[in-house]
């Protein structure tokens, strides 16, 4: 079993939430006054897509684990997210 810190990044905004090789553990998500979305890509805002999804405006937030050793990552861990507020937590590692 491979064991690794688990890290972090609060993301309200598109970003980098992690440059390097690492594995997307789980997604907390707080959808925001308008409806919305939170992509996951590898390598930037033009990268692979490795998770995606809809956020209702106002909803309840909700927690995405990915389950076994998660999703790797090869070059960067990059998130849009959109919606008026929508936040996500990235849990990494």
């Amino acid at each position: 079993m491979m064991q690794t810190d688990v890290k972090s990044s609060y993301i309200s905004a598109t970003a980098t939430a992690f440059s390097g090789r690492t594995r997307l553990k789980s997604v907390f998500v707080t959808p925001g006054s308008a409806a919305g979305t939170v992509v996951i890509r590898d390598g930037g805002s033009g990268g692979t897509t490795l998770f995606s999804t809809a956020t209702l405006a106002s909803g309840t937030p909700f927690n995405v684990v990915i389950p076994g050793e998660g999703v790797l990552c090869l070059t960067d861990l990059h998130v849009t997210v959109s919606g008026t507020a929508t936040t996500a937590v990235v849990f990494y590692g």
